[in-house]
């Protein structure tokens, strides 16, 4: 099987056309003629992904964050996207990405937060029909104390940094997978209960304005499961290839809880 067919069917499943202007999503290193070895699915690309994929024989790795995402103007192993770039081509390695395009999708990185939440009645929350960012619908009525927990304990979290309580029931829930501060007010104008996203700033929590529980659950651990997602996909149309989920733990954030 050559590349070109696994990037052209997860194309079909998230076109390229959806990637916002500033995205570089698509085929970053290699050659879509190669003959494909083995698929190996990660969140990030990093030195360690590349040599594992490079340990288990898998010749095409599939990315949700895009290695390449301005321009280089040297590659002489300076920086960590350097070095990586340069291991994918020594060992022959196609890197393909499908970020913000599988972000804007309803059964995309959104949709599996909204699967671990247990969110239905599901619906776009800035886009039209199935296509745009985040996803909004609605849960089993819970407090705001229960939903933190319940949100600490599907995503593995240490922590959950949050707005103060609106002191209601969580009903009507929002979410955004990565940088998701953009849609804070659509979340309001929709009628959340509470947002889930992250990368939130400071100043950006006063934009909750008392309305709506705002919840920061970390850039990595909102689409830790996309890995998982990616391998859903790619099996559904090569079932009995060699479709692998990485086993690099590449969050750069570390928390130290005292304990």
């Amino acid at each position: 099987m050559l590349i070109k067919e696994i990037t052209d069917y997860l194309e079909s499943v998230a076109p390229l056309s959806l990637q916002e202007d500033y995205d570089n999503a698509g085929l970053i290193t290699g050659d879509a003629s190669w003959e494909c070895t083995g698929i190996l699915c990660t969140l990030d690309i990093t030195e360690e992904v590349i040599q594992e994929s490079v340990d288990k024989k898998c010749n095409c790795i599939v990315a949700h964050h895009p290695i390449i995402f301005r321009g280089l103007k040297k590659i002489n192993g300076y920086n960590l996207v350097e070095r990586s770039v340069i291991a994918a081509i020594k060992n022959d390695i196609a890197i393909y990405a499908s970020h913000t395009n599988l972000d804007n999708i309803i059964k995309g990185v959104n949709g599996r937060i909204a699967d671990r939440i247990g969110i239905e009645n599901r619906l776009i929350l800035n886009g039209e029909m199935d296509i745009g960012a985040g996803i909004i619908g609605d849960i089993t009525p819970v407090s705001e104390k229960q939903f933190l927990e319940h949100l600490q304990y599907q995503f593995c979290l240490k922590l959950v940094k949050h707005t103060a309580f609106t002191n209601k029931p969580i009903e009507r829930v929002a979410v955004c997978g990565g940088a998701g501060s953009f849609l804070i007010s659509k979340a309001l104008a929709a009628g959340a209960d509470a947002y889930v996203t992250s990368d939130i700033k400071y100043h950006e929590f006063f934009g909750a304005e008392g309305r709506t529980l705002l919840c920061d659950i970390g850039h990595y651990e909102s689409e830790q499961f996309t890995v998982g997602l990616f391998r859903d996909i790619l099996l559904q149309k090569f079932p009995t290839f060699a479709v692998l989920k990485s086993e690099v733990a590449t969050n750069p954030v570390h928390y130290f809880t005292g304990k």
